[in-house]
């Protein structure tokens, strides 16, 4: 089924839960697999019994993170995948930097954020880390999908501008109607040449969304908007991986028939 007009316009990964997301030109999806390095860490927010010998899915209350620790926003951060070097910028000065893959350098950026977010602490913050495992707010490995259109939507609807990146994505499209991604339940769609997904479920949306990025500022209520407004609290879609290869921004979306 051709759709010519459906394309990717952009391609996110967050190597750290919570923290900036990174904009990415081209990535390799994998079967069953999330994007590389998406979730790839996540930041403990008191003792939850995590075991990387054995990683489980936490929900996502159990980390730092944009619901309940907005001022994580004002952050700007970079991660080198080839030193797992984690850089925390604010405002134009950088204010620490660690290597993730050594106890040295979780140290430094444990003790940067027991300060940072000292009065919304249930304990230590801890980096934590498993070889093959995303910090999702899901339990399975999924890729997310947010249809640009339903931004627009819901932008109209809140009589105030939406950044897009509000909602976290790793795909950004472009080309849909608003909400068309819901109607893609249980679909596969082609992604470029070969990769292929099937849409899984929609994304119920949580007060993560009021955030501005950039500013940590809590300034909008889109659950509440989309409640009011739509009747759902829900915006994008999960796709699982069914076929694995390549994609840029620019490719196109078709359904597969299947």
């Amino acid at each position: 089924m051709t759709d010519s007009k459906a394309r990717v316009t952009s391609i996110y990964r967050y190597p750290v839960k919570g923290l900036t997301p990174e904009r990415l030109d081209s990535t390799t999806l994998s079967v069953g697999k999330t994007i590389l390095a998406d979730r790839l860490y996540a930041i403990e927010n008191g003792p939850i019994g995590f075991d990387p010998q054995s990683p489980a899915y936490f929900p996502k209350q159990r980390f730092l993170m944009l619901m309940r620790n907005e001022r994580l926003a004002a952050l700007d951060t970079r991660f080198d995948d080839a030193s797992h070097v984690l850089a925390i910028r604010k405002g134009n000065q950088e204010v620490v930097r660690g290597d993730l893959s050594t106890a040295a350098g979780r140290a430094t950026i444990e003790r940067f954020f027991a300060a940072y977010c000292a009065d919304e602490s249930r304990g230590p913050p801890k980096v934590l880390h498993a070889p093959g495992h995303s910090f999702s707010d899901v339990a399975k490995k999924v890729i997310s999908i947010i249809n640009l259109a339903s931004v627009a939507a819901v932008e109209n609807a809140a009589g105030a501008p939406v950044d897009p990146l509000r909602f976290r994505a790793n795909l950004y499209i472009t080309g849909w109607p608003a909400w068309h991604e819901f109607s893609l339940l249980d679909r596969e769609i082609a992604v470029g040449d070969s990769v292929r997904l099937k849409v899984v479920k929609r994304i119920v949306r949580c007060a993560a969304t009021n955030v501005e990025p950039g500013t940590g500022i809590r300034d909008l209520a889109i659950p509440e908007t989309l409640l009011k407004t739509f009747g759902h609290a829900d915006c994008g879609v999960y796709g699982e991986v069914t076929g694995s290869g390549r994609i840029s921004v620019g490719d196109i979306l078709n359904l597969t028939g299947h």
